[in-house]
Parts: C-alpha cells; structure tokens; sequence
C-alpha cells in the first residue's frame, strides 16, 4: 500500500555480488537512527539475503484485514521489513519460478503489504534489467515521489553493467539519486590505511561521464562486515567508519528532501 509512503528509494546494480543489499539494510537502519520510520522491500527473489543480515530469520508474517503485516526489527516499529525469505522454510530453499510467477509475487509485495504510514521506503531489487524490474516500474508509476541509488564496484565489468542501469532507469523515468562505489579498496580497522584492491575511482568516473551525483566510496571494512547478522547499522556501531559518514550524508540529504516537501 503504498499511498502510505512519502519516499520510495530503489537500490539498484547492474549485476549481483556489489554489495546491494548491505547499502540496502544500512541505508534503511541509517534513516531509522535518524528518527525516520522506514520500510525495507526485498524483491531479490532468487537470493533474499536481507532476512539473514538484519537477523530475522525464521521470523513469520502475518496476513491483516489490511494486507501482509511486515516483521519489524525494533518494538517501536520505526524498520518494519518484507522479504520473500520470511516465505521459505530454510535459506538454503531455492525459488525455481519462472518470469510470471515471480512478477505476480513482486505485485503483491508492491501492493498488499500494510507498511502504515512510512517516510521511506528502501527496496532491495534483484540485479539487472529483467521482467522483475519492469513489474516494479510499472507499479511504482502512481508514486509520486520515487527515486533511485545505484550500486557499483570499482572493476570495469561492473561500470559497464551500471551504465545499462542508467539507460534502464532513463527509459522507465526513474530520476537517478547518485552512484555509490562500494568495495573500493580494503580500510585497515586500525590504521584506518586504504589499499585499493581491485581499483578505485571508477564510480565517481561514471557519475561524472553520466552527469549524476556521486554519493561516496565504501571501502572493504571488516567491521561492517561483523554487522551482518546482527541487524546493527555503522551509523550508530562504528560512527568513525568511512560507511558511517558516506551514509549519514545520504540521509541527511533524504531528510532535507522530505522537510522540503519532496
């Protein structure tokens, strides 16, 4: 339902294994730090990680008068979240469906869940350009306030899928946000000392050639990556981690559009 929803903000990459669904669930645990009450939409199908990272597995949803009733992570209910993996009995459960089935079920999560009323709302997508992304699209057209982030590595492989997702999000109408260069370089959780791994720069280089705004580099850090599981955000746990400033300054920039009035 989501009349009820002032902001949706789509989490976007060209291809999997950038690192989605942690931007995904620490932009959504951000904006909750930050006194927003926020949805988290996981429409990965085929790979629903977000359960696990905010550990709420084996969690149940509920069906209300209303529509589905999201599991919510705090008992304030400022993050509630849905996921197809609270659906699956195990995470090692596999969904072999084809495109419709899938398409049907993104629907549904777009249109019968009871978010109540949210100021954003985060949706985790699937990589790519296929029939999911279009049923999002289509059911995100009577949104009046809609836009997307984008989720790159520094590799060349990875830019070159990003640009497909820029030229996808222009065809659809979907106003870009900026691009986040995530995994870029390793950051020592003692000297704070980054080595660039695989590259770096690559990111804010496509922003630049694509006239977005680049909204940060998120070095490799293990003390994010400690978070997983635990359903804990950077922001609050480590708050001088180069991912605690570049999301801090992501949603200080959300909240001034939405006191702006969007």
């Amino acid at each position: 339902m989501l009349e009820q929803v002032k902001q949706v903000i789509l989490v976007l990459s060209g291809k999997g294994g950038v690192g989605k669904s942690t931007v995904s669930t620490q932009l959504a645990l951000t904006l909750k730090e930050k006194g927003f009450k926020v949805g988290l939409l996981d429409i990965d199908l085929c790979g629903p990680s977000v359960p696990y990272i905010l550990n709420l597995e084996c969690k149940n949803i509920h069906q209300g008068p209303e529509g589905w009733i999201p599991v919510y992570l705090d008992s304030e209910q400022r993050l509630g979240v849905m996921s197809i993996g609270f659906l699956l009995n195990s995470r090692n459960d596999a969904v072999v469906w084809r495109g419709p089935k899938k398409s049907s079920m993104i629907k549904q999560f777009l249109e019968d869940v009871c978010w109540q009323d949210l100021d954003f709302l985060v949706i985790d997508t699937p990589p790519g350009t296929s029939d999911e992304h279009i049923t999002v699209m289509e059911n995100l057209r009577p949104v009046k306030h809609c836009s997307a982030i984008l989720v790159t590595t520094p590799q060349e492989v990875a830019i070159e899928d990003v640009r497909k997702e820029i030229t996808f999000c222009r065809k659809t109408g979907i106003p870009i946000m900026g691009i986040i260069e995530n995994m870029s370089g390793y950051e020592c959780p003692t000297c704070s000392h980054c080595t660039n791994i695989f590259s770096s720069g690559g990111g804010h280089s496509l922003a630049e050639l694509a006239k977005l705004p680049f909204l940060g580099t998120l070095p490799i850090d293990p003390r994010v990556g400690q978070l997983a599981g635990q359903g804990l955000s950077a922001f609050k746990e480590i708050p001088d981690s180069s991912t605690s400033k570049v999301f801090g300054h992501i949603v200080d920039s959300l909240g001034g559009l939405l006191t702006n009035g969007l």
